[in-house]
């Protein structure tokens, strides 16, 4: 079956002063219409690379010199600026690490949840109301009365549930998470982790999920790609990566989570 994201080779370099930097290095990957592929590795080992590579939002003296990035059968790196506009929110989405700084701090976010409708062509009317289903379907309660609300009124865990709402509205085909959970405590952690599972097979999703914490690939992933210092180290179903880790890099990860029995 032909992967709904499969990227092939990928090689990002940034430019700097005196000197270029390799942080993606050819790295092969694929996510199955449906399926849950967690990326993990500590910080700085590229994972969000990959992840701003496929929607072509790499900063200015980021480029990508080598590879593929096939999405729905299509080179993503060969597309318009136009093309990729079209693409971005509505076929794939981005859920970011920080949601106080995603969201727009002086916009209600029932707003912004309508404007990610909106862009792609909706009625304002109809934005709203799918605005409201979104919230209530996140587990935001008093959803009408919330779409008032601005970020700073929200919690972190309803702030990170809005960015879900946000990825959710325009039935994306994939959802890349990066770092979802990171800034949450365990309790909190915990329920977004759950309105995301729920929602991805209500939806039928494919979830690209960017962690360091390998317990949250425990939870959330059917496929595992450990990235260790730009390049993928290993890779294959969770279960086996679980058992049997091949890489010592990934048995370090395994290590630090909390009850592994790892040490």
């Amino acid at each position: 079956m032909t992967p709904l994201l499969d990227v092939q080779g990928l090689t990002v370099r940034f430019a700097n002063p005196g000197s270029d930097l390799t942080a993606v290095d050819d790295v092969s990957l694929a996510v199955a219409a449906g399926e849950t592929l967690g990326l993990v590795g500590e910080s700085g080992s590229g994972k969000s690379v990959v992840a701003l590579s496929i929607l072509r939002l790499l900063p200015p003296n980021g480029q990508v010199t080598a590879g593929r990035i096939l999405f729905e059968g299509h080179d993503l790196l060969l597309a318009s600026e136009s093309e990729m506009r079209a693409i971005r929110g509505a076929r794939i989405s981005l859920i970011f690490q920080e949601p106080m700084t995603a969201l727009n701090p002086v916009m209600r976010v029932g707003d912004q949840i309508a404007e990610a409708l909106t862009v792609h062509g909706g009625s304002r009317t109809e934005a709203r109301q799918r605005a409201v289903q979104l919230l209530d379907a996140v587990r935001i309660p008093d959803a009408e009365q919330r779409m008032r609300d601005y970020p700073h009124q929200l919690s972190g865990g309803m702030r990170q549930r809005v960015m879900i709402a946000i990825a959710l509205a325009c039935h994306p085909a994939l959802v890349i998470a990066d770092e979802p959970t990171t800034a949450l405590d365990v309790t909190v952690q915990a329920q977004v982790l759950d309105v995301l599972r729920e929602l991805k097979a209500q939806y039928n999703l494919a979830l690209l999920l960017i962690t360091h914490d390998f317990g949250v690939i425990a939870e959330m992933a059917d496929q595992v790609a450990v990235m260790h210092r730009g390049r993928v180290v290993e890779q294959g179903p969770l279960r086996q990566i679980l058992r049997e880790p091949a890489q010592d890099y990934t048995r370090h990860l395994l290590a630090a989570v909390p009850g592994s029995g790892r040490r």
